[in-house]
C-alpha cells in the first residue's frame, strides 16, 4: 500500500531572503542534508476521500528512510495525508515564505532562526536527535590521539559535524591547534578525502562509516554520541501559519511519522532490505550501519529543554553561535499524539 507523494523544489521570495539575511548561523549544528538520495515513492490510486496535502521538507537518504517506508505501508494515507516533498537545502526559507508546512531541521538552526523572527515552532524531536556522526580514520591511523599534527575533515565549518569532530579530538587530548581542519564535504565526498590521503580522518555519516570499514579504506575511531550524548541535533518544525490553520494536520503528521519509524525499528529485516534497495548499498554494509545506530534510534518525540540549552552552550563555546536563546519560547509539544488515531 502506498500513499500519494509528490516532490517539488522550494522557492525563495525576495522578502524572505531579506528576512533571513544574517541567518547563516541557522544552519549551524546541522545534520547534513546531503545524504544518499532515496527514490520518491510511487503514488497510489486516489482514496475515496481526498487526502489533505502537507508540504514536507524531509531529510533525504538514511534519515528519511523511515518515512519512505511508512508511505509504502500506508501510514500517512491512514491519517488522510498526502505528503508533497519539498527538496531544499534551506528549510528555514521555505517555512518563512509559506512554501513549506513541516520540515526536518537541525535543532540549533531552528532555535536561532526562530529567535531571529522566522515564524516557526519546534513540535517534536526527530526519531533520533543525537548526532549519528563518526570519526573515520585512514588505515594507518591507530587512534584519535594519532591525529595530532594531521589534517582532519570537519565536513562544513560551524555545523554539528564540525562540533562533534572538535569535541572528540579535544576529549581525547588532541589540542585543536595541533590539527589542520578542512571543510571536505559530506558522505561520499568526505570518504574520498580519506581514501586519497587528503585527510587523516573525517567526521561522517552512515552508511559511509561502515562502507569504509567494509572496503578496508578506513576505520571508525570514535562515535560522536559517546562524546556528546546530550547534543540535540534533530527536530521537526512547523510554520506558525500552518499550525494556526491546521493544528490537526500537525498531530496527524507526527502520528504517521513516529508510527513509520517505530515500524521500521520493530521490523529490522524488512527495513534493512528496504534500505539496501532504496540506496543501492550492500546488505552487509547496511546491517553494520543499522546495528551501529540502534542505540540512538529513540523514537521519542519529546524535546528536552535542558539538552537544547547544553547544546547551545557547546555551540557558543566553539564560536558557532553568538548567543543563547530561550528555547522554551519556540517549542510546543502539544501536538505530539497521546495515542492511536480515533
Amino acid at each position: 500500500m502506498t500513499s500519494t507523494a509528490t516532490i517539488v523544489p522550494a522557492r525563495r521570495t525576495p522578502w524572505v531572503r531579506l528576512a533571513i539575511s544574517g541567518l547563516a548561523i541557522a544552519l549551524l549544528g546541522a545534520c547534513s542534508r546531503t545524504e544518499p538520495e532515496a527514490k520518491a515513492p510511487v503514488p497510489s490510486a486516489a482514496s475515496a476521500e481526498p487526502a489533505q496535502k502537507v508540504r514536507y521538507a524531509g531529510y533525504p537518504g538514511v534519515t528519511g528512510l523511515g518515512v519512505q517506508l511508512g508511505i509504502e505501508k500506508g501510514f500517512f494515507k491512514d491519517e488522510g495525508l498526502a505528503l508533497e516533498f519539498i527538496t531544499t537545502q534551506d528549510a528555514v526559507s521555505g517555512l518563512a515564505s509559506g512554501d513549506i508546512d513541516i520540515a526536518d531541521w537541525n535543532t540549533t538552526g531552528a532555535i536561532v532562526a526562530a529567535g531571529k523572527g522566522v515564524p516557526l515552532t519546534i513540535v517534536a524531536s526527530m526519531f533520533r536527535h543525537v548526532g549519528p556522526f563518526y570519526l573515520v580514520g585512514a588505515p594507518d591511523v591507530a587512534s584519535v590521539a594519532a591525529l595530532k599534527g594531521r589534517t582532519v575533515g570537519a565536513a562544513a565549518f560551524g555545523t554539528g559535524l564540525d562540533a562533534y569532530a572538535r569535541t572528540i579530538l579535544s576529549k581525547e587530548g588532541v589540542p585543536l591547534d595541533s590539527v589542520s581542519f578542512v571543510a571536505n564535504g559530506v558522505n561520499a565526498a568526505a570518504l574520498a578525502t580519506v581514501e586519497n590521503g587528503s585527510v587523516g580522518a573525517t567526521i561522517i555519516h552512515e552508511p559511509f562509516a561502515s562502507l569504509a570499514e567494509a572496503t578496508g579504506k578506513g576505520k571508525v575511531l570514535a562515535a560522536g554520541y559517546d562524546y556528546l550524548p546530550r547534543f540535540h541535533t534533530g527536530v521537526i518544525v512547523a510554520s506558525n501559519p500552518f499550525i494556526a490553520g491546521s493544528p490537526q494536520l500537525v498531530e496527524k503528521f507526527l502520528r504517521a511519522y513516529f508510527k513509520s519509524n517505530e515500524y521500521a525499528k520493530a521490523h529490522l529485516d524488512e527495513y534493512k532490505a528496504f534500505y539496501a534497495k532504496r540506496l543501492n548499498v550492500d546488505p552487509k554494509v547496511v546491517d553494520a550501519a543499522v546495528q551501529r545506530e540502534l542505540p540512538i534510534w529513540a523514537n521519542d518525540p519529546k524535546v528536552s529543554l535542558e539538552e537544547v540549552q547544553e547544546t547551545q552552550q557547546v555551540q557558543l563555546a566553539l564560536g558557532f553561535q553568538k548567543e543563547i536563546y530561550d528555547a522554551a519560547k519556540f517549542v510546543n509539544l502539544a501536538f505530539i499524539p497521546k495515542g492511536p488515531a480515533p
